[in-house]
């Protein structure tokens, strides 16, 4: 990665299927009918220079395709239970290696509360538990500094439970919306992170932990407004093998890392008008990990915020565009301090993500939409936390 300043071009083709236009994607089980739903995603990538998310984008790529199908059926006025597989091929991440996205039993006692429990979405921000429904939104890729494609395994589900309900407030002050959980987060050996420390020698076998928080949000008496904000608590801990720095010729040595501190706090806001929505959303990501055999603790902190818009401009055709901000800070202390220079000053390259992105959404039938997106960015923020751009 040498450049400042480079294009990203995207061209997204996705296929997606609901229960309402396909009679044979519901059938009945026990008198109760379930419903089917699938979706499939194929993108093309190219940049001007540098690689993007593992692929050998600067030639152009194709290695960028998910899949995913859900079940789920109504089993009561108040009881709902579904489930989905997913699978994906970004480059070296996912590899086909299929998962269970999510799979849960909902039951509704009241307006304002609710239980769910099982492999639960994990509601963070605006779109973090929707961010696979693609026929949501207008963008082929969600702003990246707040859902960087190559880490939705680490937000996107908790093994746990949610309590939450929606609260209509007295004198036509709007509603409130509040989700509450707690869990356990499992992340993908082939996820962005593991193959970050796998560009240095490592090898995670397991990176793991509780997962507790919380999302609170607003629809405001302004029609249209919505303002929130969520909180994400995690005590992780992760196992494998790697390099001595120490003796690097004497082959792989066992490694354990645990956070002593490891929270996000994201905040939002969205509002429609019309045939317009503008979104807005910050996010800050600050983890203090110790590496126990290494003697090695790195603080990092992220922060991220962007703006959007989109507007529909035909029933088939719709414009958006959005400004991403990226910015992280590592700082490093222990026995390897000397060696790891602490990485402090934003203006490099390597501490930043400023990305431009315009869209063209066309949707050309019921099931089907294709999407091109060109980013401009400036920075490719290579840290030890990655954002879509690796050392090799």
């Amino acid at each position: 990665m040498h450049k400042r300043i480079f294009r990203l071009v995207f061209v997204y083709l996705c296929f997606h299927a609901g229960q309402i236009t396909l009679q044979a994607q519901e059938f009945k089980l026990l008198d109760r009918t379930v419903q089917v739903h699938g979706f499939v995603s194929q993108g093309f990538i190219y940049t001007s220079d540098n690689n993007w998310l593992t692929m050998n984008t600067s030639q152009g790529s194709a290695a960028f395709t998910d899949f995913g199908l859900n079940m789920s059926s109504q089993v009561t006025d108040k009881l709902r239970i579904g489930a989905q597989g997913y699978d994906r091929n970004l480059g070296q991440l996912g590899q086909y290696h299929p998962s269970l996205d999510w799979a849960v039993v909902d039951y509704r006692f009241k307006s304002w509360l609710g239980v769910r429990g099982g492999k639960v979405k994990t509601t963070l921000g605006l779109y973090n538990d929707t961010q696979d429904e693609d026929f949501l939104h207008t963008f082929a890729l969600l702003p990246q500094s707040v859902y960087p494609t190559d880490l939705r395994d680490a937000t996107i589900a908790h093994l746990g439970a949610d309590l939450y309900g929606n609260i209509s407030l007295r004198h036509r002050l709007g509603v409130l919306s509040y989700t509450a959980y707690a869990g356990h987060r499992s992340d993908s050996t082939y996820s962005g992170y593991p193959y970050y420390l796998s560009s240095f020698g490592g090898q995670i076998k397991s990176f793991t932990g509780l997962q507790y928080g919380g999302d609170l949000r607003w629809n405001t008496p302004l029609k249209g407004l919505l303002i929130g904000a969520s909180r994400l608590n995690e005590d992780i801990t992760g196992k494998g093998y790697t390099s001595d720095p120490f003796h690097p010729g004497a082959g792989l040595v066992a490694y354990s890392e645990a956070s002593k501190a490891d929270w996000a706090n994201q905040f939002y806001g969205e509002y429609t008008l019309g045939r317009l929505r503008i979104d807005a959303e910050y996010r800050r990501y600050w983890r203090n990990q110790e590496l126990f055999t290494l003697a090695l603790e790195n603080i990092t902190d992220v922060r991220g915020w962007c703006v959007s818009g989109a507007y529909r401009v035909r029933k088939r055709l719709a414009l958006g565009s959005y400004y991403s901000r990226y910015t992280i800070t590592s700082v490093f202390g222990g026995a390897l301090a000397a060696v790891s220079p602490n990485q402090t000053d934003l203006s490099l390259p390597a501490n930043h993500i400023y990305d431009k992105a315009i869209t063209a959404r066309v949707d050309l039938n019921k099931f089907w939409d294709v999407k091109l997106e060109e980013h401009f960015m400036n920075g490719y923020g290579s840290s030890p936390y990655p954002d879509g751009f690796y050392p090799r």
